[in-house]
């Protein structure tokens, strides 16, 4: 059978919908974060906000940060404890999976996220804000767990695709989640002094239709017969190896793999986690930046993601998606390529005309390396092994989404944005270069 007669899963199309119902409520909170971080910083019942500020202002005195740039360092903080979270989840669900079964962990997961926008609805604190942030990241196994699924269902030809529809539904996410987060925002602060409520609530409804559509329309697709056998807590063994960051790079629990694919699997995760943590600390300070530098609303912050989420999805549903397997690496590389430019007009940007400029390079090259990259891990590992694969590059990326935006929260607080993205363009020469070079 060609490549063109062969059909994508229909189960694919189910994991499509349950990840578009997430990110539309995970995107919810991102043009809000820093006005939530500025709302803690006047309203905060417990004083956890003034607490942290005091024990910074040395550091802040000390490399002259303005006292209002504040939260992008705890901003930075939240981030990275987010996707840490991430990081020491992935492989424990990957792994787990592969024993028992993608759909009871993965109700698992979906539990969790919902239970994480509760807490935010109700944090009257900064306190309960980060107890909400921290459900959240630590139920985040899904993404990982839905890129487990495609690989169960797809085959060599029709991967691609599947990998691509994922990158679509974090796009559809940007370009709605956001805009009906500061809209809800925004209505309700003629309505109610906690503005962030509502958004909240739309977020908990979200979630919670996405833990029902996938309770009922999913079916397994790992069965018994192809599950790994070494048994749940030699699984747990496994994923606790994996939080160890030396063996996580090694993908040392990848077991009865050729030599030289061990090296390619290697410098995949290696060059994928240069990548996202050079990459992760503009997507997650640019909130920052807006709302410092170009005095942005949330609003316009909304409108802001719907330009890169428009972006991306036109790009991974008209190019990537048809992109054959013979030309996935060569895609990663001209994005990766992309990603330098579109660092140096953030960082120079000192109108909204060069700024949408490097926004629009940037999401182009985001469209093409994390789609193409993801697929070329996946084509590593047997059947039994996919979770742990796709657990541990999700891993990694978690790892450098960890590491990312504290590093450049640091530098944005202390040195400014414009040194901090221009030497990010500098650095992201090495990830591209070496995928050239080794693979």
């Amino acid at each position: 059978m060609s490549s063109k007669a062969e059909k994508v899963n229909p189960t694919v199309y189910i994991v499509f919908l349950s990840l578009v119902l997430d990110l539309l409520a995970f995107t919810l909170i991102l043009p809000l974060l820093p006005s939530l971080l500025d709302h803690y910083k006047h309203n905060d019942s417990i004083g956890l906000y003034s607490w942290l500020s005091g024990k910074i202002q040395f550091f802040q005195e000390l490399v002259g940060a303005p006292e209002h740039y504040n939260s992008v360092l705890f901003g930075g903080f939240m981030g990275s404890m987010f996707s840490f979270l991430q990081f020491v989840a992935s492989p424990i669900v990957g792994g787990v999976s592969d024993v028992i079964g993608r759909k009871p962990v993965m109700i698992t997961c979906l539990v969790g996220i919902a239970s994480s926008y509760v807490m935010w609805a109700l944090s009257s604190n900064f306190a309960l804000f980060i107890l909400a942030r921290f459900i959240g990241g630590i139920s985040k196994g899904n993404v990982s767990l839905s890129m487990a699924i495609i690989a169960d269902v797809s085959t060599v030809h029709t991967k691609g695709r599947g990998m691509a529809l994922v990158g679509i539904a974090f796009s559809l996410g940007f370009i709605i989640g956001p805009l009906i987060g500061a809209g809800f925002a925004i209505w309700a602060k003629t309505k109610t002094g906690n503005w962030f409520v509502v958004p909240a609530i739309f977020a908990i409804f979200l979630a919670t239709a996405d833990l029902l559509f996938f309770t009922l329309y999913f079916k397994e697709t790992l069965p018994k017969e192809k599950r790994s056998k070494i048994g749940i807590w030699k699984s747990l063994d496994n994923a606790k190896a994996l939080i160890n960051i030396k063996e996580l790079f090694r993908f040392s629990t990848v077991t009865n793999i050729k030599p030289d694919d061990v090296k390619k699997l290697r410098v995949i995760g290696l060059v994928y986690f240069v990548y996202l943590f050079i990459y992760s600390g503009l997507e997650f300070t640019l909130t920052f930046l807006t709302h410092h530098v170009f005095h942005y609303n949330s609003m316009q912050q909304g409108w802001m993601f719907f330009v890169i989420g428009i972006t991306m999805a036109l790009m991974q549903g008209g190019y990537v998606r048809r992109i054959k397997p013979e030309k996935t690496k060569q895609t990663a590389v001209l994005g990766l390529w992309l990603i330098i430019p579109s660092f140096i007009c953030v960082g120079i940007a000192n109108n909204i005309y060069v700024l949408y400029l490097g926004l629009l390079i940037f999401a182009i090259s985001t469209a093409m390396v994390v789609p193409s990259m993801t697929v070329l891990a996946s084509n590593f590992g047997s059947e039994q092994q996919k979770g742990t694969v796709m657990g541990i590059f999700r891993s990694l990326g978690a790892l450098a989404r960890a590491v990312g935006p504290i590093f450049a929260s640091i530098a944005f607080w202390s040195v400014g944005s414009t040194l901090t993205y221009l030497t990010g363009s500098v650095l992201l020469l090495w990830p591209v270069l070496t995928l050239k070079r080794n693979f």
